[in-house]
């Protein structure tokens, strides 16, 4: 892989980084390729990580202009640390300089791939999402999941007196917004989307699936049998009669807030997660929940 070590240390962004790979043209052309090539490396990995970050969750508990101005920081200096040892992109890159350098000395044109002459128009790349149209879509795919739940969950609100948004915001965090939602091997749904495991008193259909679990804070997969539905109605109801009818959920049961709800129900050892309070909390506080009316 390319290593150079004279514009290694900084990116091409940075205005020294850039007027010192000028002054390398003019007295090193090809050592200065090599920096060019390395440096577009550097900053094609850059906005790697960006478009990354960009498609995690950010109105988690821990998330902050500040937060996300030192992620940016790092982002960049992990690609610029990154692009020091190559992940090859500047070996092609400096390949197809030289090639192309070499043909305007001779006054031979190149030979080029086939692809290379296809119209501009066929090989430009499709448009990407911005940061902005990622967040709208998983806004509304959040809400569309809400707007799916919220009939069974004011039933089964009703029924037990739970207020319906902690209905709501534990089924999505179990089930990832429905992403994730139990299956059985074969693909069946199982309409489980509070992680419900079958203990020796449950009666009903069941499906074996991976999970994971918390042993001593450290995460571990594990196959494990969960309870398995006619309908979601049915899983709201049984999440709902399994508060109700359970002691150790009695004090869970006097929660009216988000965060006294979501921590009441961690130390009842409900989930495993060490942050399953914090996750909670972080969902019935957002701007998801928050445009879903519920009581």
């Amino acid at each position: 892989m390319i290593q150079t070590n004279d514009v290694s240390g900084r990116l091409a962004l940075d205005a020294r980084g850039l007027d010192a790979l000028r002054l390398q043209a003019k007295r090193n052309p090809e050592q200065a390729a090599k920096g060019v090539a390395q440096q577009f490396e550097a900053v094609f990995l850059h906005t790697l990580l960006k478009s990354m970050r960009d498609a995690t969750p950010q109105d988690g508990p821990m998330d902050s202009d500040q937060t996300r101005a030192y992620s940016s920081m790092l982002d960049q200096q992990m690609a610029q640390t990154l692009s020091v040892k190559g992940i090859g992109l500047a070996d092609v890159m400096l390949r197809q300089l030289t090639r192309n350098r070499t043909a305007a000395v001779g006054g031979e044109p190149a030979p080029q791939p086939p692809e290379a002459n296809a119209p501009a128009a066929a090989a430009a790349p499709a448009p990407r999402a911005t940061a902005g149209e990622i967040k709208a879509e998983r806004l509304r795919r959040g809400q569309d999941f809400l707007a799916r739940m919220k009939d069974h969950a004011l039933e089964a609100s009703d029924a037990s007196g739970i207020p319906a948004r902690f209905l709501l915001g534990q089924a999505a965090l179990e089930s990832g917004w429905g992403k994730h939602e139990i299956r059985a091997a074969n693909g069946s749904q199982s309409f489980n989307l509070f992680g419900i495991k079958a203990g020796s008193n449950w009666k009903g259909p069941t499906v074996d699936a991976t999970t994971t679990e918390y042993v001593d804070g450290a995460p571990r997969k594990m196959l494990q049998k969960f309870r398995a539905y006619a309908s979601y109605a049915d899983a709201f109801k049984d999440y709902a009669a399994l508060m109700q009818g359970n002691r150790r959920y009695a004090a869970v049961l006097k929660q009216s807030d988000n965060a006294g709800f979501a921590q009441a129900l961690q130390r009842t050892g409900y989930a495993t997660d060490p942050r399953y309070a914090d996750k909670l909390t972080s969902i019935l506080n957002g701007a998801r929940m928050r445009r879903t009316i519920v009581a």
